[in-house]
């Protein structure tokens, strides 16, 4: 489950990294990371606890307290996110877009190694 959530973010990486606007590489990016959190929220989701309605990047840092800093980082600009969705474009300039697009792999980089690792200690502690 957790790695079909990579895979996803690894299409929408790509998919940013050939996007001819900055403010479709920042959507693509941002994108890019909302399914590495998931990915991280279907690896931990037995851990998460309580009833009450969170978004995502205060789910992860709730069950992944070692992403609670990529979590702050991507909630930030949760809300020019939205704004670029719904048409501002022009409040994205390509360096931001670049920016955001390469924080976003490493956020991938880094829950794909994470989790790959976990798998494999998991599976030594089973045999």
């Amino acid at each position: 489950m957790a790695g079909d959530g990579l895979e996803g973010a690894r299409s929408a990486l790509i998919g940013a990294e050939l996007a001819e606007t900055a403010s479709e590489r920042y959507l693509l990016a941002h994108l890019a990371a909302l399914r590495v959190a998931a990915a991280v929220l279907a690896a931990r989701a037995h851990a998460a606890s309580g009833a009450r309605l969170r978004n995502a990047w205060q789910l992860v840092a709730e069950v992944a307290p070692e992403f609670a800093e990529w979590a702050g980082y991507f909630a930030a600009g949760q809300h020019k996110r939205q704004a670029v969705a719904a048409g501002a474009v022009a409040l994205v300039a390509h360096r931001e877009a670049d920016d955001l697009l390469r924080d976003a792999q490493a956020f991938h980089d880094e829950v794909a190694r994470r989790l790959s690792a976990g798998r494999r200690r998991g599976a030594r502690e089973a045999g």
